[in-house]
């Protein structure tokens, strides 16, 4: 039955004119049969179909998913498709190019970034006071890197490691007797290897001490020198010296740093040496190319070692005048046989001489062979502190084409004789307005060299001291200790026995870190320390510091996290505002940003300042960001009444459209190294203000 209505739905199709449709038809070969079987009587007939139009419009192929290559061609030829295509094409391209030339006005309005020896202060150690590792009682390159985390909680991203070359430790270690070997009382070149990692690990930068004028007189080129050995017996100056009475005469009246003729007779040689410092450290001879060559030598040994950098010291000191006249007197009434002091003569022909800067650039220039990798920049620093000649110091700079240092260590803010608002301000501006223009400067309120803040200028100066030093354009230097507030511990407490140095060598500075409140400051587990422990150590150390809310530690934090986040106080302009015996304040301030910081810091008594009257358009507020005294932060004070104690410090905020430095009246008082404006905006910095 089901099979003679299947054969019978065909049939029915064809009397109704219908077409066949054999698409489902499974076994085509038995159709065939079936059709030849069947009658032509059963065949229908062929018939004229009549298609509607609008049917057959219907009928036309559409684009569809998965269509062959040959069917897409066949729509992509035409017109509405192609100029979609096109106009999509050229979008594109023109956004390309736009963005590729919104690049290139970036990169060329940007300024340069400010490098590492910029962005971050510089935290000096003495290492041997600074940690014990092996309970020697001397503090080691271990025991730097246990204490890298006290750097890192800090914010600082730069160490400086004040020499450390193996030496019999006359002034203190700054003449070298190998400078390719690490003294082994401050551990191992192994031991430096794995300090350098770590540092490296953790993302910081360190840079170290090279004195190249002299070495110790325990040196192989000297023992070498003084017996006259091939290429060595002119590594150092060495001239006859007569003799009189049984006593030896100088060739001249040159006078050591040290005090007392700077020639020594030498009983190998039978003639005297140079030394510019005390008799263990003769002079190299810098006229020697060997000698130049040497040193080069050195710094490719250390750079290649990882070092970030270098802090060359005794630089005026390389070249003397080979004519050997006596310096002139400064009394020129006073008899010249009784001249011993070094301040009793003008050092015309025994420092900086002709040819000297020339021996420092090729220094530059081999630093720079290793800093053509991006990001391993290779800073070069100057220690020359010329007192009584900035513009002596300002030439370590170099010149518009000539590199030297990248600056060399300003110790301005040390060397004042006096603390006052007004000698603060002639410091910070003795500076600025001899620095050479384009030039980056930097500041230091502690040395090894020099008393620390609270034993120099007193102990309630510390903070203000450190906020000054933070908040200054350009790199701070801090010296370990300082950011505690530590004390030179008393002369009396110094023997002998603590140090075989040279007497002009000054000791109570560098007494060791205090960490905490156990025996020796948590410096050593040994029984004893190289230098007495300062004894208010107990409240003067890390550990209790981390935990007191208005610490010197902590207020040194928290200036350095706004250092960090503020765009003014990193790379703005500096404009003095007012000083006199007791305040020096000024502005830190950018283009295109609309809060100014204002530093008034007290450095004299209490004083009271109306800071509205002396600058046009200041707000009748501001806001305290940051004070000595923790109390007042977040405080609006009055512009009209800017009231502060001794020793107090203010960083003071606002918000302004005219900063200080577009004003006609501080034009001239204004500074800025790395200019940048900045834009709202777009929250990038440009040049071109």
């Amino acid at each position: 039955m089901v099979e003679e209505e299947a054969k019978s739905l065909p049939m029915e199709l064809s009397e109704k004119g219908g077409v066949e449709n054999n698409g489902f038809v499974q076994n085509e070969a038995f159709d065939d049969k079936e059709a030849d079987a069947s009658s032509q009587e059963g065949m229908p007939k062929p018939c004229a179909l009549d298609v509607d139009p609008v049917a057959e419009e219907e009928l036309v192929l559409k684009p569809y998913a998965g269509m062959p290559k040959e069917v897409l061609l066949q729509f992509s030829s035409q017109a509405r498709y192609r100029v979609t295509r096109e106009i999509l094409f050229w979008l594109i391209i023109a956004a390309a190019v736009a963005l590729v030339c919104a690049t290139i006005a970036i990169i060329a309005l940007s300024p340069k970034c400010l490098d590492w020896w910029q962005a971050s202060p510089i935290y000096q150690i003495y290492p041997r006071s600074f940690k014990d590792s092996n309970m020697d009682g001397n503090g080691d390159l271990k025991g730097i890197q246990e204490k890298l985390d006290h750097i890192m909680y800090l914010n600082i991203k730069t160490v400086w490691i004040t020499s450390f070359f193996k030496s019999p430790l006359k002034d203190l270690g700054y003449g070298a007797e190998d400078f390719y070997d690490v003294d082994p009382i401050f551990g191992s070149m192994s031991d430096f290897e794995s300090l350098i990692a770590a540092i490296h690990d953790r993302g910081l930068k360190v840079i170290m001490d090279l004195i190249p004028n002299h070495t110790s007189d325990k040196h192989r080129w000297f023992q070498l020198s003084r017996n006259r050995t091939g290429k060595y017996t002119d590594y150092y100056i060495w001239q006859d010296c007569r003799q009189a009475a049984g006593s030896v005469i100088p060739p001249n009246n040159w006078v050591s740093v040290f005090g007392n003729s700077s020639w020594q007779f030498d009983d190998v040689r039978k003639q005297c040496y140079f030394h510019q410092f005390g008799k263990e450290q003769p002079d190299l001879n810098f006229r020697s190319l060997a000698v130049q060559q040497e040193i080069r030598d050195i710094l490719k040994f250390w750079l290649n070692k990882g070092i970030d950098g270098f802090s060359f010291s005794s630089l005026r000191f390389l070249l003397e005048a080979t004519h050997l006249r006596d310096e002139p007197q400064v009394n020129k009434s006073q008899n010249g046989v009784i001249i011993t002091a070094y301040s009793q003569l003008y050092h015309d022909y025994t420092t900086t001489q002709v040819g000297m800067h020339d021996i420092v650039r090729s220094f530059r220039q081999t630093m720079n062979e290793f800093s053509r990798e991006p990001g391993r920049y290779r800073f070069m620093g100057s220690g020359d502190d010329e007192k009584d000649d900035i513009e002596a110091t300002m030439m370590y700079y170099g010149t518009t084409f000539i590199q030297e240092a990248d600056f060399p260590f300003n110790f301005n803010l040390i060397n004042m004789k006096n603390l006052s608002g007004s000698s603060i301000f002639e410091a910070v501006d003795l500076w600025m307005k001899n620095m050479p223009v384009g030039k980056w400067p930097n500041w230091a309120v502690g040395s090894p060299n020099a008393a620390r803040i609270s034993s120099r200028v007193g102990k309630e100066y510390v903070n203000v001291m450190n906020m000054l030093l933070l908040t200054l354009p350009g790199t701070p230097v801090t010296y370990y200790g300082e950011e505690i507030g530590m004390e030179n511990i008393a002369s009396e407490n110094v023997s002998e026995e603590h140090v075989n140095s040279d007497p002009v060598v000054t000791l109570p500075e560098k007494s060791p870190m205090q960490w905490d409140g156990k025996v020796h400051a948590g410096f050593t587990e040994g029984n004893s320390s190289w230098l007495p422990v300062n004894s208010n150590y107990q409240s003067v150390n890390v550990e209790i510091q981390m935990t007191q809310s208005n610490s010197t530690l902590n207020l040194y934090r928290e200036l350095m996290l706004l250092r960090n986040s503020e765009l003014p106080i990193n790379r703005g302009w500096m404009c003095y505002i007012w000083n006199d015996s007791n305040v020096f304040v000024y502005v830190r301030e950018l283009d295109g940003f609309d809060r100014v910081f204002m530093m008034v810091l007290n450095f004299g008594q209490e004083s009271t300042i109306d800071l509205k009257a002396i600058v046009p358009n200041l707000p009748s507020e501001a806001v305290v960001r940051l004070s000595t005294n923790f109390g007042n932060a977040g405080k609006a004070v009055s512009t009209k009444l800017i009231k502060t104690e001794m020793g107090e410090g203010l960083v003071l905020e606002y918000k302004t459209t005219k900063p200080v430095h577009t004003m006609e009246t501080f034009q001239g008082k204004c500074f800025v190294a790395e200019k940048a404006c900045y834009s709202m905006a777009l929250n990038l910095l440009y040049i071109n203000c």
